[in-house]
């Protein structure tokens, strides 16, 4: 009896393999995979023989387990078969639970491109994670924007010394026209999106509620797009 049901969960394991359709499936595992299969066949077929062994276990309830185990063994075995699909659901699930402004998701294509996508803020507009000058701060997408604009604090967090800006430049804004300094960023990084010598302003205090991401980055870039609720950027 012990020795069919042992025989019973290799057979069955033997037909999932091969009803998948994949004949390389045996030559395309490594060492170490094989060894974890068989392992684990080894250790369901010693717990099928403990529960046959135990006297205390009722039929039904061995039955139970049996099945329990077994659910338990083949949704293993489906994941592992269908891992690069079930990567892009939790990738997808990950991104629309991830907060606004946090990179969605990084894919490099042809010719070593790379594309980051972020998602839409509740209040309509893009704001995206980067690096300045190796800080971390938001900064809000304004394709209307000629230039990246910085508040003062964060301009200071990025190195810049707001002792020596000049407030020369006109700068047209909601409020009216206003005045901004000109500094040029040694870096601007959005995820693996890198540019460097960017041209940006510094506000005076109070005069931008946000950091802006102009067109002084994003005309650098391959391309960028608005799609849905996506903004895709291209480098």
């Amino acid at each position: 009896m012990r020795a069919w049901l042992i025989l019973a969960l290799l057979v069955g394991a033997g037909a999932f393999l091969f009803l998948r359709g994949d004949g390389d499936l045996l030559s395309g595992l490594g060492t170490g995979e094989i060894v974890t299969i068989v392992a684990g066949l080894l250790l369901a077929g010693l717990y099928i023989v403990s529960l046959i062994n135990d006297e205390s276990t009722r039929p039904m309830q061995m039955l139970r387990y049996m099945l329990a185990w077994l659910a338990i063994g083949f949704s293993l075995v489906a994941g592992y078969a269908y891992r690069d699909d079930l990567s892009a659901v939790v990738s997808r699930v990950g991104g629309e639970l991830a907060p606004p402004g946090q990179i969605v998701s990084v894919e490099t294509g042809e010719e070593g491109e790379t594309a980051v996508r972020v998602r839409r803020r509740l209040d309509g507009h893009f704001a995206v994670r980067a690096s300045v000058n190796g800080q971390s701060m938001t900064l809000m997408v304004d394709t209307g924007a000629s230039s990246v604009v910085l508040k003062p604090g964060d301009a200071e967090r990025a190195g810049i010394d707001l002792d020596k800006l000049s407030y020369t430049v006109a700068v047209d804004t909601a409020n009216g026209t206003t005045y901004a300094a000109a500094v040029r960023l040694r870096s601007l990084s959005v995820g693996p999106l890198t540019v460097r010598n960017v041209d940006a302003l510094v506000a005076q205090p109070g005069t931008v509620k946000e950091n802006l991401l102009g067109m002084s980055f994003l005309r650098r870039l391959r391309s960028y797009e608005f799609a849905n609720d996506y903004l895709t950027l291209r480098g």
